[in-house]
């Protein structure tokens, strides 16, 4: 039997296709190596800079020599990337994750020292745990994820929940670091969390298990941010304007809409006896396992709109909803929800109805969080109608 005769006629893209596979995954995994090992490389370095200078304030100036002398030491023998200011990244570097590590050894001599017991152990990066982000709680080391410049905008969070919420989400969702830094200017966790409190990020205080369905408002946020569509200060703008900007900035828009989405369909048909209606967007959760109904307003929410979104909900569900769907979420995404937010964000008769307001121009910091504070006040105002309802 010829050696050659195992591979199928005219398989030879097939076998390429398999080659390729194997390279990809071997390129991914070799990245994945460098990052994770030149990152822990920046958290060591760190280390031993804050191990040496410390000693409170009389050492002050003593560490800005020490830093100093170091960096034009290892600029001499390695080339850029170690000024004083990079050797001070990884100084806070270690000072904001200082707990990510323990036991692990020390350079003395041509030896390692296990930290605290003052004995030789193995070298620096072996027999090392890398945290993989299962649940909300982070343990051990540095997700392979994530590069340096990851954890540089990680480590500007100085809130340590916020912090590792961010690091969570850009491994899983796979945020770039432009990306990461947006949702941090955004301040995409404190709109998650006042919407619906600390059980916006994982179910019932409780770490997530794997595979795990999220309920919407684990997902969904508010106000949106929508500086990307650069869409004019006009009152006389129409949804369709704003849809369009919305496709057309599809990637950025499925960012800010939260973890999962996927496009489906724009201006999406359903008939109902003789009557035609027209969805203004669809997208698919695959973390909820469910389709979502956008509806655009550019006036302020109404009761109409609400009970709109209510018929467009129950007549998709009826049409294309197939099984192993959770039930269709419908968001009106408005300009302006005013007080109807007490009855209608969290929505008490249907909890699959949304509203989430959009802002048209990133706001400063101060705005941002004076409009996140509004949201905060309106739904604690509906919250006794909807324990009571329930």
């Amino acid at each position: 039997m010829n050696k050659h005769e195992w591979i199928e006629p005219n398989g030879d893209g097939v076998l390429f296709d398999r080659v390729v596979s194997i390279l990809e995954q071997a390129r991914g995994n070799v990245v994945r190596a460098v990052n994770f090992n030149m990152v822990l490389a920046y958290w060591l370095i760190g280390r031993e800079i804050v191990q040496e200078v410390q000693g409170g304030e009389e050492r002050a100036e003593y560490g800005k020599q020490v830093v100093a002398d170091l960096s034009a030491q290892l600029t001499e023998k390695y080339g850029s990337g170690f000024s004083v200011t990079s050797l001070k990244y990884f100084r806070t570097f270690y000072q904001v994750y200082d707990n990510r590590f323990s036991g692990i050894g020390r350079p003395s001599g041509d030896q390692l020292e296990e930290q605290g017991k003052g004995r030789p152990s193995g070298d620096l990066f072996g027999d090392l745990q890398i945290f993989r982000p299962t649940g909300g709680k982070l343990v051990f080391g540095f997700n392979p994820q994530l590069t340096w410049s990851h954890y540089r905008a990680l480590m500007r969070v100085k809130d340590e929940t916020a912090r590792d919420f961010y690091e969570r989400e850009a491994a899983e969702c796979g945020w770039s670091k432009v990306q990461l830094e947006r949702q941090i200017r955004t301040s995409y966790f404190e709109r998650i969390i006042d919407n619906c409190g600390e059980e916006g990020l994982l179910p019932a205080g409780r770490e997530r298990l794997p595979g795990e369905s999220l309920n919407p408002v684990h997902v969904l946020k508010s106000p949106m941010v929508l500086e990307f569509l650069d869409l004019p200060d006009d009152p006389s703008l129409h949804e369709s304007k704003l849809e369009e900007a919305i496709i057309t900035n599809l990637q950025s828009f499925l960012l800010e809409l939260g973890k999962g989405f996927s496009f489906v369909a724009r201006q999406k048909h359903i008939r109902f006896d003789d009557d035609d209606f027209y969805l203004d967007l669809v997208f698919y959760n695959f973390v909820l396992k469910c389709f979502l109904l956008v509806d655009l307003k550019m006036d302020k929410l109404t009761h109409r709109d609400v009970g709109q979104m209510d018929g467009y909900v129950r007549l998709f569900e009826d049409q294309f909803k197939v099984e192993g769907d959770n039930p269709t979420i419908g968001l009106i995404l408005c300009a302006d929800k005013g007080e109807a937010v007490a009855k209608y964000s969290v929505l008490n008769e249907s909890k699959q109805i949304f509203a989430s307001k959009y802002l048209k121009f990133l706001p400063s910091e101060e705005e941002l969080r004076l409009e996140i504070e509004k949201e905060r006040r309106l739904i604690e105002a509906a919250l006794p109608e909807k324990i009571a309802d329930e």
